[in-house]
């Protein structure tokens, strides 16, 4: 299948010019020469994929439930202010290049008939970009113009959080009407941006806006809360997307990998090309870049529907299986089942043994099997799966804890919409109200849960934590792994030596990082710090988060 394919990188070449004297090097295309026609905004837009979210982005070690090799400094809150730092580079960069098209597109006298498609990617991912900002450092100064060296606006100081979050929506909602569907690609086009990327993309910042209001105390909690209802109930009205079940009962997995590319449950990815683009996920993973934590084991229902600690199903820990036992079928498609099998070198299915030394060495005792593409290639370092960075359960899981937030309650059908739509693709048990009411469960956290291990490892976990306030408590809490004293596990590692090998606590569960090394202080951690040489070029005028 031919897909939309990135061709060049314009943003190095394209709007940086400020000189009247012709000095265009003739291996380079000239800015005077370009934007004649709607072909040259095309590629000029195809530039901006670029800045969708890469492999080794796709993580969850900045929160509690992921671990890597080692301590992560964001996760146990001992990071420092960076003199210089991509996370704040690197959007600047596209929002530069996306201005600049709007800027060029004003000028040209072409109409939107001819170039709007081209406008609206540049306005979403204007928006996109703003948005990994936004998410960082709150409010950022807010700049709708391409600049140069002499721009007064280098020097703006910065606009509100929620000034941006409004500057986003706005650039969403000139970009929608200008998208096509889903529907309206071409075979061709696929990877494109559509309007359901852009709405997919409206709810999420919406969501993200009200929660933050409500949680540290807003005032418009209410209104984004309901954007965030519209966007993702347009979503699900428009009939575009579904979730992804070509593989039966193990479609969870297979989304994430090859299998799942170009399904009706993405919205948007970053994409792959054999011989051409690739990544190295599937290797870094099997190698302990990321694994879980036991806080995310323990989050899996039991296949009642009930948490372990009120299913009679659990089978608790004293086998290494045994916690995997009657759980939600997302544990085992997520986690590495010790004794499955896992396609690695050679094309050979091998058991693996998650453990302590070798190859299979986690500081958990836990290893990661989502993303572990199931082919040679990956195994070689050769990953070719795209990362699916807007899907539909994404959206699902929006919209149900948008109604819930704001009515402080959600019908079945509603349910039935969402969530269940879910539980329904790996075979788990309706969640409804009289189910919540009788077993003494709380239905805004089984709507977090359920966001929790359907969305777990692809990046959103500490923004929900922030948004949600109770980043402040959780985060501090110990970083644990599996049960090794009086288990399967320490009788097949009699060597290992409690206090010096490994550390345990006092019910025999593996300490990855201890309580006493974490922290996370408000308000200083509720935004990163704004990287101190930015600080110091502003002339004053960039105010630094507080506490930094």
């Amino acid at each position: 299948m031919r897909r939309f394919n990135i061709i060049i990188a314009l943003s190095a070449t394209l709007g940086l010019s400020s000189c009247d004297l012709d000095m265009t090097p003739m291996d380079q295309v000239s800015d005077a020469v370009f934007w004649q026609k709607p072909s040259d905004f095309e590629l000029a837009a195809n530039d901006f994929y670029f800045s969708l979210m890469e492999a080794s982005q796709y993580i969850d070690k900045n929160s509690d439930i992921a671990f890597g090799s080692g301590a992560d400094d964001v996760s146990d809150g001992s990071y420092l202010a960076p003199v210089n730092s991509d996370d704040w580079d690197e959007p600047w960069k596209f929002i530069q290049s996306t201005s600049y098209l709007l800027k060029k597109a004003e000028e040209s006298g072409l109409t939107d008939d001819e170039i709007g498609r081209w406008k609206a990617e540049a306005y979403f991912f204007r928006a996109y970009n703003y948005w990994k900002l936004v998410k960082f450092y709150g409010g950022v100064p807010k700049i709708e113009i391409p600049l140069n060296t002499s721009s007064e606006q280098l020097y703006t100081p910065r606009s509100s959080q929620q000034e941006i979050i409004d500057f986003i929506i706005d650039d969403l909602d000139k970009a929608i009407p200008l998208l096509p569907k889903q529907s309206q690609l071409t075979t061709e086009e696929l990877g494109r941006t559509t309007q359901g990327a852009a709405l997919a993309l409206k709810a999420r910042v919406s969501l993200y806006e009200g929660t933050w209001e409500k949680y540290h105390q807003g005032s418009n909690a209410d209104m984004y809360i309901q954007s965030a209802i519209d966007a993702a109930q347009a979503l699900v009205d428009s009939k575009e997307y579904a979730l992804f079940r070509d593989k039966g009962k193990e479609s969870y997995k297979y989304l994430h990998i090859l299998e799942g590319d170009d399904s009706k449950e993405v919205l948007l990815a970053r994409r792959y090309y054999k011989l051409r683009v690739t990544h190295n996920w599937t290797r870094e993973l099997w190698f302990g870049a990321m694994v879980p934590t036991k806080n995310l084991a323990d989050m899996y229902l039991c296949n009642d529907g009930l948490p372990i600690d009120k299913s009679p199903l659990f089978k608790g820990f004293q086998y290494q299986t045994s916690e995997f036992e009657n759980r939600d079928s997302r544990m085992e498609q997520t986690f590495i089942v010790p004794g499955s099998e896992v396609f690695f070198e050679g094309g050979l299915w091998t058991p693996t043994y998650p453990g302590f030394v070798g190859n299979s060495a986690t500081r958990t005792g836990y290893m990661i099997r989502k993303f572990l593409d199931e082919t040679l290639d990956a195994a070689q370092f050769i990953g070719e799966y795209d990362f699916k960075e807007f899907r539909y359960a994404e959206v699902l899981l929006i919209l149900a804890e948008a109604l819930y937030e704001k009515n402080g309650q959600i019908t079945d059908e509603q349910l039935d919409l969402t969530i269940n739509d879910l539980r329904n693709r790996v075979n788990m048990p309706r969640l409804t109200n009289a189910f919540v009411a009788t077993n003494g469960l709380n239905m805004l956290e089984e709507i977090r849960r359920e966001r929790t291990v359907e969305l777990a490892f692809e990046g959103y976990r500490r923004d929900d934590l922030r948004r949600w306030g109770t980043a402040e408590t959780v985060l501090p809490l110990a970083i644990r792994g599996v049960k090794f004293v009086g288990t399967e596990y320490q009788q097949k590692f009699p060597e290992l030596v409690i206090g010096q090998d490994i550390q345990v606590d006092s019910e025999g569960f593996i300490i990855a990082q201890p309580a006493s090394a974490r922290k996370f202080q408000t308000p200083k951690h509720w935004l990163s710090p704004i990287p101190l040489q930015q600080v110091q070029l502003s002339k004053g005028t960039l105010e630094q988060n507080p506490g930094w």
